[in-house]
């Protein structure tokens, strides 16, 4: 069975969806940090295509906040470890660690929804190993703690 490609309307032909959200919040940050320093609007962070523009992401975001399920601190770590393109460290970033989890996985089932991010499968399950780009172990917290 091939990978999902349920992509938004707006989606280029071709796109692939994230395979998690922490990745497309890392590509949404990078598009907009490059933005911010001046890109044009038409630049993407890889040449691949991909399901959406970095905004729709940022609406997500925005989304939950309205909902309160999210609140500035979420969106301060997100903001802060988006733009170094890594993860908060488990243990030296613990209270950071803790709230950028929440946030990613808050973030991930209205990403999934609108076809941003793909339904884990086992044929889209990466194993992703230490030392590779935007590596982080599973998150220790669960949202209730």
């Amino acid at each position: 069975m091939p990978p999902s490609t349920n992509a938004p309307e707006g989606a280029s032909r071709g796109a692939r969806p994230f395979t998690s959200a922490e990745a497309a919040w890392f590509w949404t940050m990078a598009a907009l940090v490059a933005r911010r320093d001046g890109a044009s609007h038409a630049w993407t962070p890889e040449k691949g295509a991909r399901p959406c523009e970095p905004d729709d992401v940022v609406k997500c975001l925005d989304r939950l906040y309205r909902q309160r399920r999210l609140d500035l601190t979420h969106a301060r770590i997100l903001r802060r470890w988006g733009e170094r393109q890594v993860a908060p460290d488990r243990v030296k970033d613990r209270g950071d660690y803790r709230i950028w989890c929440e946030a990613i996985e808050r973030l991930s089932w209205p990403l999934r929804v609108r076809g941003i991010v793909a339904t884990p499968t086992p044929e889209l399950q990466v194993q992703a190993t230490p030392g590779a780009p935007h590596y982080s172990p599973p998150c220790l917290f669960s949202a209730s703690s």
